[in-house]
């Protein structure tokens, strides 16, 4: 996904529900800081996120502009409604948001994740995917090592998770030091 594709789905995902406020938390959230981020992280299709103001209707956005959409079919990119409990965030997340908003936005404006919360989420949720995702903010110098670890450490998890999610940063940012 682009910048201007993202700035796309902002201005749809607002109108669709009514709402001139959104929330990006997934991926592609480093487009609002990096707007012409390294294409290892603008590789996802889709845009997560959900309406600031009417979190409940993300499933209209789901609907019209989801996967499989004729929106998808016709642009290539979709938008995944998702509700404010998808992501697991470290505390403070929502005062260190990223705003996106232009002419091409249509007058709604995006809070992107600041992407040390974009990274210490993609680690919380514990998929290759994210784990890929982050390896690359690490090896792109997009996130800072000791940034992201203090972020770790105020993710609403376990102990045990915690220095799970912890050994996971520390080996990714070992390996792309390597690089």
């Amino acid at each position: 996904m682009k910048r201007s594709e993202l700035e796309h789905a902002i201005r749809a995902a607002g109108d669709i529900a009514a709402d001139a406020e959104l929330i990006v938390i997934g991926s592609q959230a480093i487009l609002a800081s990096f707007p012409d981020a390294h294409p290892d992280l603008t590789q996802s299709l889709e845009a997560d996120l959900y309406p600031k103001n009417f979190p409940e209707r993300s499933d209209l956005i789901d609907g019209a502009i989801g996967e499989l959409s004729p929106f998808h079919h016709t642009f290539g990119f979709y938008v995944r409604g998702v509700g404010p409990e998808t992501a697991t965030l470290p505390a403070g997340w929502n005062r260190r948001l990223v705003r996106v908003k232009n002419a091409n936005t249509g007058g709604c404006t995006a809070w992107c994740l600041e992407p040390h919360d974009l990274a210490a989420s993609k680690l919380a949720a514990g998929r290759e995917q994210d784990h890929d995702f982050v390896h690359a903010l690490l090896r792109h110098k997009y996130v800072e090592p000791g940034t992201l670890r203090r972020r770790l450490g105020k993710l609403p998890v376990s102990p045990a998770r915690r220095r799970h999610l912890l050994a996971r940063l520390d080996g990714a940012a070992g390996s792309a030091k390597a690089r």
